[in-house]
Parts: structure tokens; C-alpha cells; sequence
């Protein structure tokens, strides 16, 4: 799956880069990340497509959230806020 570069948030630009491994707190036991500070979103290489969009999807709720104010997230929520967000999308083709 190819992503776009870059994607807008509340008219913050976040870059989306896919990595070998991420690393957060020293554990690599990740698919992806979201660092709010570093504006990025980046997605584990060695996953399917299919995977890839949820992470992406995933990871880009953290940002909405974010950015909305909710700095504190909880990971539950955002789960299923994602896993809805993410079938959407996809079912309306605005995942390419």
C-alpha cells in the first residue's frame, strides 16, 4: 500500500512514513505510532496492506484526537473509533 507524504489535521501537517521497526519507551513490540510533537505518523514496513490501513487509520484517530484537545487518549476508545473510521473509508473508496 502506498500512502500519501503527508496528511492534514486540524491544518497541522503530519508526515506518514513507513519504518523497520518502531520503537517507543525501548520495546520495537509496535505497528505503528503517532508522535504528536514530531508530527508523524509512521506505520511498520514488514505488515500486509490490509494491516497497514488500520494502522494508518489507527494512528491518524490519535491525531484527530489530538489535535481536537484531548491529549489524554484513551487506547480503547480510540480503538474503536478507528476500526469504524476505518471501514468507512474504505467501503466509500477514500482509501487508495
Amino acid at each position: 500500500m502506498k500512502f500519501d507524504e503527508k496528511v492534514k489535521v486540524a491544518g497541522v501537517t503530519y508526515n506518514v512514513v513507513e519504518k523497520p521497526f518502531i520503537e517507543i519507551d525501548s520495546s520495537r513490540d509496535y505497528q505503528g505510532s503517532c508522535f504528536y510533537s514530531d508530527l508523524e505518523i509512521s506505520i511498520l514496513s514488514d505488515i500486509s496492506d490490509d494491516r497497514k490501513e488500520q494502522v494508518f487509520v489507527h494512528e491518524l484517530t490519535h491525531a484527530i484526537f489530538y489535535e481536537a484537545g484531548y491529549a489524554e487518549q484513551d487506547e480503547e476508545m480510540i480503538d474503536r473509533v478507528s476500526k469504524v473510521l476505518h471501514q468507512v473509508l474504505k467501503e466509500n473508496n477514500k482509501l487508495v
